[in-house]
């Protein structure tokens, strides 16, 4: 749902399904390495440690690898996902034998990595973005797959939830815009059509387009590709018209503009860069 910043819940199922494509591409046949470097029966102690600053996410993974594997590896947390890690902090023990280990280490790092990346960065912007009202939306700019996975990240890290995809939410962008003849013929197919009640956001290239709209039942106006002083006078506009409707600004949102536009007074931004072109944190798994 639109805006939403509760209390994450990992999503399981779509964990599994995940998992399975990457053992499946991993370990397909054996791990032939382990197998014949190792005796079958020789038992190993592991920790998992961060190697940078940064938040976790996903580590209920480390679990469901093992189970995947029909592993008997035992996991003991140090942490839990949301918690702020410094550089050397120990994250899990893990104890089994050492081909369980090392066949599930680098699937279980890839997933915790890339998703602790994320609610690191999610984390960031908000942090940046404190001074004020504004909260950090992601997108649907995902990883193929991995967009349950990612959107817990980034409430994990702070941030909020735009749509989940298509279906569950009107998002009239400057294509629609275009294709249906304006921004109030776009909307006045959309009311036709919007039988389940959905919530309607569109987008604005313009103060023409905005006033538009204004008063009209939109529920987000996005202001997209603004500079801040562009978006200020948006907002002046909007205050002026008495329209209640959240306000969103998108496109270029970077970490070095959120403390100006904390000040600003939107109600969110949304930051593709949440999640797909997030750095992975670095974490190690040393026997």
């Amino acid at each position: 749902m639109y805006g939403d910043n509760s209390k994450p819940v990992f999503p399981v199922e779509d964990a599994l399904t995940m998992i399975r494509l990457a053992l499946a591409e991993d370990v397909r046949t054996g791990d032939v390495t382990s197998a014949w470097t190792i005796p079958a029966d020789q038992k190993q102690h592991a920790r998992l440690i961060a190697k940078e600053d940064g938040v976790l996410a996903g580590l209920p993974i480390i679990e469901l690898v093992f189970k995947e594997l029909k592993a008997k590896a035992k996991v003991t947390l140090h942490k839990q996902d949301g918690d702020v890690v410094k550089k050397g902090d120990l994250i899990a023990e893990l104890d089994g034998t050492t081909h369980e280990l090392l066949t599930g280490e680098r699937t279980l790092l890839n997933f915790i990595q890339q998703l602790s990346g994320v609610a690191t960065v999610a984390h960031t912007f908000q942090e940046a973005l404190k001074g004020g009202k504004t909260k950090v939306l992601d997108t649907r700019k995902t990883v193929p797959g991995f967009r349950t996975l990612q959107k817990y990240a980034v409430r994990v890290g702070g941030g909020s939830n735009h749509r989940m995809g298509l279906f569950d939410m009107v998002l009239v962008k400057d294509n629609h815009i275009a294709a249906a003849g304006g921004v109030l013929e776009a909307l006045a197919v959309v009311k036709k059509h919007n039988t389940q009640n959905l919530m309607v956001e569109m987008e604005v290239e313009n103060f023409d387009q905005l006033r538009a709209l204004l008063n009209k039942g939109v529920d987000v106006i996005m202001l997209d590709n603004m500079s801040n002083e562009t978006m200020a006078e948006a907002l002046r506009i909007i205050k002026e018209s008495g329209d209640k409707c959240l306000v969103e600004g998108s496109g270029n949102m970077t970490l070095e503009r959120a403390k100006e536009i904390a000040t600003l007074g939107l109600d969110f931004i949304s930051v593709g860069a949440l999640t797909h072109s997030v750095k992975a944190l670095d974490i190690s798994m040393r026997i």
